[in-house]
């Protein structure tokens, strides 16, 4: 789940020997952590508000979030789940902007947008042009101190709705109720983290409007929150317009501190589940003290030590050496009160969970006793303040520097506790460590156990009319939530319209400088200095789609086994490596590419691309990892058969572009399982040497080097490269493709709380076409949170948490996708109103100038903000060089979207897209959704959930 734990609050041609490796010392971790700093000013309203301003003048935008001193923790007996649906309510509007919050931001061009709540807060962020900023003061403003006027019964069914299909929709999820099991069992019945997040829908329905609106009045006055402001301004410029917003918000009551006590269990606590899942997970479980405790820190460092680094214990002993278990991992969440430590293992399928279980409590114990070394104390330092300077790029977000001001403020009273946290860190001792993990892990345990196996009935939801997240594990996101309060004072500002966003500058993306190495390899280079970091991807003309018919997953093996080790270094030295650096390799597939990437600390660049070269070039494939990854990648198939989206993404592919094409494989690149459980060592070392071949390599860097620079340590390890093997042919992309027709595979997956509804058709377009037009008015269509089948499925009828679709993004034919998961009762009518929808667009409701325009605008206020962050800019080159753009694409696209017309839009639109041509997979409990699909009039094909077929009612 987690491999690298960010910050408490808010990371020679032929083989490299290991020990020219450990010759190249890294940089000290302190001098890293002395890198990690964002300045800022403070200044607090009468009213109590508190605002924090930082100033970052890389980009005209700027990181607008507004942190809550309320979450779950609040909640009485009676009114759970208050705090999540106050979330989606304050999107819905307030006495000045009535309407959906995104009809607004949309007009900005806001990016980075969400809010979500947790157990002790809720918060809200966006990031804007600079001209937009006023804007943004103007709607967040609006609806700290104006949202009861636009606040009515309607809006607030409406939105229980929404939470309703909320919940179903996480619950559907394999794992999906454990977390309500975890949360009452560790806390005690009236304990402030007693419930999770996501609250009693019974609650919610049971209560009256006066209800909510005096938990509002009680929870989020001026005087419990934070406003940040982050990017292109400073505090004068700042001051005089949040005055000028928020300084008519009268003060709220005084918020009463929590009692929340660490609570201990009396003894240790095993439960047994089953669940919809392909092999047994085994969950321990403590409540340990909160994030600003000096404890925490030790503790954090000893889960990472145990299995949050690749390095880990757990990893090394359990998964690599005994292979009795295929994942596990160890973190702890933080929270102000207390805070979790969590170990899970899932066993290797078929094997002995209470064998697992055993030496999991073994290698624990032997921590404990005996406590970490001093170099794996220092590899969790340097990791967690390399994560911390990659975070120092962004602004806004949920992980940006705002966010760090904003979480140090609300909860330790300081925003730069982020610096106390990585000082405690690098400073940490091995005795430390041990001694908080004697004290806290030796006490009574949870046990959790998930079997494979078929879950109880499901208790459906008694309210609303419509992967959750919202649990003790995760906060709940908005998108994919005593006394009356005094009077307000005069207002200070003009309140009857939303101020218009002021001229935006126009997008400079960063100049793209283009080398050759060598060997003909080319390297694209821009330059951004923001943070002493560099990202590379090294990128093949490879893919999944590039795996062979009867070998597809063999892609994924390959990918995987690169990070298993080298001719020289074993998987634990290469992790152990990597951690010293405090760099960060990951290998992976998209359809059309393989990629390695590498993101490192400008101090230690040359050696983590001397480590890059050896896992690319130097991978040792040895038999016994071959075997665990095999079992691992089989896992993950058997997971997706387990997992709504899973089922349907593995399942469309063939349908529309058909098995011999390909794009006609599972889209997830998992694999056909019996493929996958039949490849040898020569297939994965053929196809690395075949794909993962100069002769189809590309090399972008983004970051604080230069083309001069970077190139001669690029030319040091990939200049010279020699393949043992001649280059792969080209992908075909001639195979035929089956002939579209509309019909429905309904795939059964009995007990399902809600319906996975996935439809796709291969349209007569490709990746490199310009697609500026078609997507733009797919965004009307179903690309944005804003547009019509979302609106209709989510905000209007409250049958959905949310429902999309997209134009493709692949080299060859793209297909367009439209996904919905919505509640079981409404799946019939559902894909009506998509089908409905798709008609209209092209119909008798065509794209209306006002939604061209909408689209337009938000487009092009986006582009600024789009750009902000390396990775960013990194993924822009890399699609600009798939689809055969200009480096410069970016900058070009304001111009493009300017040009469109609404009645452009909707004829392009209506040329690419045939809903009558459109396969739909639906994944769901066939019992009770068969006789609505039926009702439909297209013809619907019967499959089990393992997606074999079984009967057919098609004509």
């Amino acid at each position: 789940m987690i491999r690298k734990l960010t910050l408490a609050l808010a990371a020679s041609t032929i083989a490299i020997s290991g020990a020219a490796l450990a010759k190249t010392a890294p940089a000290p971790v302190a001098d890293l952590v002395k890198t990690v700093d964002i300045p800022y000013e403070k200044f607090t309203l009468d009213n109590g508000l508190t605002v924090l301003v930082h100033e970052d003048r890389k980009a005209p935008v700027v990181a607008v979030s507004v942190w809550y001193g309320v979450g779950s923790k609040h909640e009485p007996k009676g009114q759970t789940g208050f705090a999540h649906l106050f979330e989606h309510i304050m999107f819905n509007g307030s006495e000045n902007a009535p309407g959906d919050y995104f009809n607004y931001t949309r007009q900005i061009g806001a990016t980075d947008l969400n809010g979500t709540t947790w157990l002790d807060r809720t918060n809200y962020f966006e990031t804007v042009p600079t001209s937009a900023l006023e804007s943004a003061l103007f709607l967040e403003s609006d609806r700290m101190g104006h949202l009861l006027g636009g606040l009515t019964e309607e809006s607030v069914k409406n939105q229980i709705g929404v939470v309703s299909n909320e919940k179903r929709q996480g619950d559907n999820q394999p794992f999906g109720l454990v977390d309500y099991k975890r949360s009452e069992t560790l806390y005690p019945v009236g304990h402030p983290y007693h419930h999770d997040t996501i609250g009693s829908l019974e609650d919610l329905a049971a209560a009256k409007l006066d209800d909510f609106k005096q938990w509002f009045r009680d929870y989020y006055g001026p005087n419990n929150s934070v406003l940040v402001l982050a990017g292109d301004l400073n505090a004068a410029q700042a001051r005089p317009l949040v005055e000028k917003w928020f300084g008519d918000i009268a003060r709220g009551r005084d918020v009463p501190p929590v009692n929340a006590p660490i609570p201990t269990l009396e003894k240790p606590v095993r439960i047994d589940m089953k669940d919809k899942v392909p092999t047994t997970r085994i969950y321990r479980n403590w409540v340990v003290p909160g994030l600003a405790d000096p404890e925490f820190t030790a503790l954090r460092a000893g889960a990472s030590v145990l299995g949050g680094l690749a390095s880990s214990r757990l990893d090394s002993k359990l998964v690599r050496e005994e292979q009795s278990a295929v994942s596990v991992s160890s973190f702890v969440l933080p929270f102000v009160h207390s805070s979790l430590f969590w170990i899970q293992a899932d066993v290797k399928p078929g094997g002995d969970a209470d064998a697992v279980a055993k030496r999991l409590d073994e290698v624990l114990a032997d921590l404990i006793a005996k406590g970490p070394t001093a170099d794996e104390v220092q590899r969790v330092a340097a990791s967690d303040a390399a994560d911390r300077i990659d975070g120092l790029e962004q602004i806004g977000g949920f992980d940006g520097k705002a966010s760090a001001l904003a979480q140090g403020q609300l909860y330790a009273g300081d925003p730069a506790y982020y610096k106390t946290e990585l000082e405690r860190l690098a400073g940490l001792k091995p005795a430390t460590v041990q001694a908080a993990m004697q004290k806290w892990l030796t006490r009574p345990v949870l046990e959790i156990r998930v079997e494979p196996g078929e879950r109880e009935a499901y208790k459906e939801v008694a309210a609303g009319g419509g992967s959750r997240t919202g649990t003790v594990s995760s906060p709940a996101y908005y998108l994919a939530p005593g006394s009356d309060m005094p009077e307000a004072l005069a207002f200070a500002a003009d309140r009857s319209k939303m101020p218009a966003p002021g001229a935006t500058p126009a997008l400079d993306f960063p100049a793209v400088e283009t080398g050759t190495l060598k060997n003909g390899i080319k390297v694209h280079f821009a330059r951004r200095n923001a943070v002493p970091a560099v990202r590379i991807a090294v990128s093949f003309d490879a893919g999944y789609a590039a795996d062979p018919l009867d070998k597809r997953g063999v892609s994924n093996i390959m990918g995987n086994l690169l990070s298993e080790g080298t001719l020289t270094l074993n998987a634990t030295q290469l992790a152990e490596t990597e951690e010293r650096l405090g760099a960060d390799i990951n290998i992976g597939s998209t359809q059309d590419r393989t990629v390695a990437m590498l993101r490192a600390v400008k101090p230690n660049l040359a050696a983590s691309i001397d480590l890059l070269a050896d896992v690319v070039k130097n991978p040792a494939f040895a038999e016994k990892d071959l075997e665990r990854v095999r079992v691992q990648q089989l896992t993950r198939i058997a997971g997706e058969k387990n997992q709504p989206q899973g089922i349907a993404f593995r399942a469309l592919p063939e349908l529309i572009y058909g098995k011999a094409h390909p794009y006609g494989g599972p889209q997830t690149g998992t694999g056909d399982e019996a493929a996958v459980r039949q490849l040898t060592r020569d297939d994965v070392v053929a196809f690395h040497q075949g794909w993962i071949h100069p002769a189809k390599a590309e090399i972008f860097v983004v970051g604080d080097t230069s083309l001069k620079e970077v190139s001669k340590l690029l030319n040091k390890q990939f200049g010279n490269w020699k393949p043992k093997a001649k280059a792969a042919p080209a992908k075909n992309f001639t195979a035929p493709l089956p002939e579209a027709k509309s019909k429905i595979v309904l795939i059964d997956r009995p007990n399902s709380p809600q319906s996975f509804i996935l439809g796709g058709e291969v349209l007569d377009a490709k990746g490199s076409d310009d697609l500026v037009a078609l997507r733009a008015a797919n965004e009307i269509f179903g690309g944005d949170f804003t547009s019509r089948i979302n609106m209709d499925l989510r905000e209007t009828k409250g049958w959905s948490y949310g429902v999309r679709a997209q134009v493709g993004g692949s080299e060859d034919r793209i297909p367009f996708m439209v996904m919905a998961p919505v509640q079981t009762n409404q799946t019939g009518p559902s894909l009506k109103v998509l089908i409905d929808q798709a008609k209209d667009i092209v119909g008798a409701k065509p794209i209306t100038a006002e939604e061209r325009d909408v689209t337009v605008t938000s487009n092009i206020l986006e582009l600024p903000g789009s750009y902000e962050q390396s990775v960013a800019v990194l993924g822009q080159m890399r699609a600009d060089a798939l689809f055969k753009r200009p480096f410069d694409y970016a900058e070009k696209l304001a111009g493009k979207y300017s040009a469109l017309t609404a009645s452009g839009m909707t004829a392009e639109f209506k040329s690419k897209v045939d809903i009558d041509r459109m396969a739909w997979v639906v994944v769901g409990d066939a019992a009770k959704v068969k006789p609505q699909l039926e009702a439909l009039g297209l013809p619907v094909v019967m499959q089990s959930e393992t997606a074999k077929p079984t009967d057919t009612n098609a004509n």
